[in-house]
């Protein structure tokens, strides 16, 4: 069955005070969609209204054309959704802790033992299924919140922030993961990791400040960068004095000094040169223009 998420004008504040997002409108199937944003963006915002934690202040979540507000029941049934600080209970073993989520989800006892061992399966824990919570790694237990996550089979998977933390080996298999899963349903990935969704999403959205500046594939946002980003060549103590005038987005040491990717309208020293931008460097190119107006 095809897949839908629609976004129409959603705004959402906290009582009196200012709103955290900002009439938020998008349209997205199946597939990753990469949330990229800095930290008080409001990506955590977003996915809790997604996860029907919250409802928006105004504007409306639709699920396959249903009103997540005035009925939610359709889009939790497909649900699966790991927060950022997920909890384990340490005493428990994996199989253990998956049983009991899957008994708080609704499943009768025989899917979920069945489901149980195809997530498990899924995730790379099998083996290690009757090992104790607390022996895991932070990695683990990461693949144990996309397990818990998986058990009710969801069609809209929704990951916060899932590799902060983790070993560059742990995240590499997390990203490799969350790819297999977005085959056929929409894994939405919250992060402000570019590396986390560089490879792998179908999809970008760019938030900042609570507005959405950008929602398209990742070779539209990084045509969108053409011409603003610069290759420089420095001396080490040039680098504090660059910063301070531009973003810097990739700092690499080379025979002689530096090399440097600079965000910029215009060359931002006498010798630079433009080159083909990356999905980081777009994504900063994306948000010093919001910054700039």
């Amino acid at each position: 069955m095809a897949v839908s998420l629609r976004l129409d004008g959603v705004q959402f504040r906290y009582g009196r005070k200012p709103a955290t997002l900002h009439g938020i409108s998008l349209t997205q199937g199946a597939g990753i969609l990469g949330l990229l944003g800095p930290n008080g963006a409001g990506k955590s915002t977003l996915m809790r209204l997604l996860a029907t934690l919250t409802t928006p202040s105004a504007g409306a979540v639709h699920w396959n054309g249903q009103d997540i507000a005035r009925n939610s029941t359709p889009l939790r049934r497909e649900l699966g959704y790991l927060p950022q600080a997920f909890g384990v209970y340490p005493t428990l073993t994996a199989r253990e802790f998956l049983a009991y989520l899957a008994a708080v989800k609704g499943l009768g006892a025989r899917t979920a033992d069945a489901r149980i061992e195809q997530v498990l399966a899924a995730v790379g824990l099998g083996q290690v299924a009757d090992r104790r919570l607390a022996d895991f790694s932070g990695g683990m237990r990461q693949r144990v919140g996309i397990a818990q996550a998986l058990l009710n089979d969801p069609k809209l998977l929704i990951v916060d922030e899932p590799t902060v933390g983790l070993d560059p080996e742990e995240r590499l298999r997390f990203r490799q993961l969350l790819t297999e899963l977005g085959r056929d349903r929409l894994v939405i990935l919250s992060t402000h990791i570019v590396s986390d969704v560089d490879s792998s999403a179908d999809a970008i959205a760019v938030l900042h400040g609570g507005r959405l500046l950008a929602h398209c594939t990742p070779q539209a946002l990084i045509a969108r960068a053409r011409g603003q980003v610069w290759a420089c060549a420095l001396a080490d103590a040039e680098l504090s004095a660059l910063r301070e005038r531009h973003p810097v987005s990739h700092v690499e040491r080379v025979d002689g000094g530096l090399r440097v990717h600079v965000i910029a309208r215009a060359a931002p020293t006498p010798t630079a040169q433009p080159i083909e931008p990356a999905l980081e460097d777009a994504y900063l190119a994306c948000l010093h223009l919001a910054e700039a107006g």
